[in-house]
């Protein structure tokens, strides 16, 4: 008997390979296969058995190109109109050698969601793990945004799934959720990729609202982002994405061809870090680091245009493609053979962006500077504690809202160590904004120097 948890760096996912008997089952898998197949290799196990906990919003779910090359069956909740794999119901039972998964329903992130019971037979019937989805994670329970016009209702069902489902299988039930910590599915979750139920219910601070209205209110009450790009992995998710295989590889692209494919309407997306980006980038590009991607490419990036890398080493190529293929971007069509390096020396023209140090944004602050210091955090982020005058506006939002920010003076971005700061520096950039500025290190190095605070938590 095994159980391995695969994880996908960026999007905090996390997924399952399960087997015994010489049969394997895989939980919620990522576009990019492979993995799953090497491990039912070295266990010397067929995937015979696909489950989706639900259809997923925040990548492109792998199933399908998963069962093209194991002959696995899929499975997933029977609410949905599926193009694919096959509909499960409460209680329908799978067996694997000596585990038996047996199917809870568990609606509430959204109606479809599933939970995934495992038992070891060998000791005895009950739930010695169970595989809950979106659901309940580690630290937090699932958001329930996405029916707004059945806010209440979804968040009822939520309630019921956890408190009437998943925590009466005992105390001593191994919690296995399908995201970590940084995921935008949740907010609250722990680093840790290890709990029991019983320790959810002791401590996970989501768990100690136990009155169902004021359960049902608090989830009302939340704020989630939604990228634009959900839209399409709801799609792709619930009819099915375009196989990954035969996707050709980014070609490298010198200058004049690069420039030439940027006339013809392809997006520049540079990748570097926010201080080589600030040096000097391509006119009109994007910056998004590259640890960055899978957070925020789904914001900004159209699933109808090519897309050119600009990267600091050769190697980062593949892993960018990676990020955006797992988002369902395609059409990454080439790098910038050299870096900027060689269009730096080929005589094109490039821009670049003033660093501003944490102590200047005190000084300003103190002796009563005009300068607009935006701040692109979360709303939770911005209302715990911001800078004294800060104008915000989450990195999100920013190309939607760019007729709030001031052009007649110097725009300094701001966030909470310089990572998003430099998106949307990029961003005011390519809209024509000519006095921007960015400050590296942003709350962090602020907090080394002691800028002066507002918000909740100031203090």
């Amino acid at each position: 008997m095994f159980l391995e948890v695969v994880r996908s760096q960026g999007l905090a996912h996390l997924s399952y390979i399960v087997g015994d008997g010489g049969r394997a089952a895989v939980i919620d898998p990522r576009r990019d296969w492979q993995i799953y197949v090497e491990i039912a290799y070295r266990q010397g196990a067929q995937i015979t058995h696909i489950f989706e906990t639900h259809r997923n919003e925040d990548y492109v779910i792998g199933s399908l190109e998963l069962a093209g090359q194991t002959g696995a069956d899929i499975y997933h909740g029977w609410q949905l109109p599926f193009e694919y794999g096959n509909a499960v119901r409460e209680g329908d039972e799978f067996q694997l050698g000596e585990i038996n998964l047996t199917v809870l329903e568990t609606p509430g992130h959204t109606y479809e969601s599933i939970s995934i019971v495992l038992a070891d037979t060998a000791f005895s019937d009950r739930a010695a793990a169970v595989f809950t989805g979106d659901a309940l994670f580690i630290g937090d329970v699932g958001r329930t945004d996405f029916f707004p016009d059945k806010a209440e209702e979804v968040a009822a069902l939520l309630y019921d799934s956890i408190f009437q489902k998943i925590l009466p299988l005992g105390d001593h039930v191994i919690l296995y959720p399908a995201h970590g910590a940084g995921s935008v599915c949740g907010s609250g979750m722990a680093a840790r990729e290890f709990s029991t139920l019983g320790y959810e219910r002791a401590f996970n601070r989501a768990l100690q609202v136990q009155d169902r209205d004021e359960f049902i209110q608090k989830k009302v009450n939340e704020h989630h982002y939604q990228p634009p790009y959900f839209k399409r992995m709801e799609e792709y998710n619930l009819k099915g994405a375009p196989p990954l295989a035969g996707l050709p590889a980014p070609r490298p692209y010198g200058v004049r061809q690069f420039a030439k494919a940027m006339e013809d309407g392809m997006t520049v997306l540079d990748i570097r870090s926010p201080e080589a980006f600030a040096a000097a980038f391509i006119p009109g590009s994007l910056a998004i680091p590259l640890d960055m991607l899978p957070a925020f490419a789904g914001y900004y990036l159209s699933y109808q245009e090519n897309i050119g890398l600009v990267v600091e080493k050769r190697q980062e190529v593949a892993l960018a493609v990676r990020y955006l293929n797992r988002l369902g971007y395609d059409r990454v069509v080439c790098y910038l053979e050299g870096g900027l390096t060689s269009w730096e020396t080929s005589g094109c023209q490039y821009d670049g962006i003033p660093a501003v140090y944490a102590g200047e944004i005190k000084r300003r602050i103190e002796a009563g500077e005009e300068f607009t210091l935006l701040d692109v955090r979360s709303t939770r982020e911005f209302t715990a504690r911001h800078l004294r005058n800060a104008f915000h506006i989450y990195v999100g939002d920013l190309p939607e809202h760019l007729d709030r920010v001031p052009r007649e003076r110097p725009v300094t971005t701001f966030c909470g160590s310089g990572q998003r700061a430099i998106i949307a520096a990029s961003i005011l950039k390519k809209n024509g904004f000519k006095q921007v500025e960015d400050c590296l290190g942003s709350m962090e190095a602020c907090d080394a120097v002691g800028c002066p605070l507002a918000g909740d938590d100031a203090s």
